[in-house]
C-alpha cells in the first residue's frame, strides 16, 4: 500500500467515541451543577429518612433532578425499608433494580405507589 493511500490519521477521542473536549469553564459548571444535583439527591434522602416527605409525590411527578436517580435508591431512603423489601417491591412491580426514575412508566409508578401505600 502506498503512503498516499493510507487512511488519514484519527485522534484517539475519535476512535474511541470519547466525549469532545470541553473548556475549563465548562467543565467547572458541568462540576458545580453536579455538585449541585448530588446536594439536593442527599438532602431529599434525610428528608425521606426523617418522615418529613413522602416518596408517593416523589415517585408520581420527580423533580429534574431526579430523573437520573435510581429507583431503588430512592426507596432505601425510605423508612422500614432496606434491600431485601426493596428488592422485593421491585420485582413485584416488575421493575429492574437498575432502572432509573424518569424512565419509569406510568403503569410502574402508579403499581408503585399503590404497593407502598399498602
Amino acid at each position: 500500500m502506498s503512503p498516499a493511500a493510507s487512511p488519514p490519521p484519527t485522534t484517539a477521542s475519535a476512535r474511541s467515541g470519547a466525549p469532545p473536549e470541553r473548556s475549563f469553564a465548562q467543565q467547572m459548571d458541568a462540576l458545580q451543577r453536579a455538585n449541585e444535583i448530588r446536594s439536593a439527591r442527599a438532602q431529599l434522602k434525610r428528608e425521606l429518612k426523617a418522615g418529613r416527605v413522602q416518596i408517593h409525590g416523589i415517585l408520581l411527578d420527580p423533580p429534574d433532578y431526579l430523573l437520573n436517580a435510581k429507583v431503588s435508591e430512592l426507596l432505601l431512603a425510605v423508612p422500614k425499608y432496606g434491600r431485601v423489601k426493596v428488592n422485593r417491591l421491585l420485582l413485584q412491580c416488575r421493575i429492574s433494580s437498575s432502572k432509573t426514575l424518569g424512565g419509569l412508566s406510568e403503569r410502574q409508578r402508579r403499581e408503585l405507589v399503590a404497593n407502598l401505600r399498602r
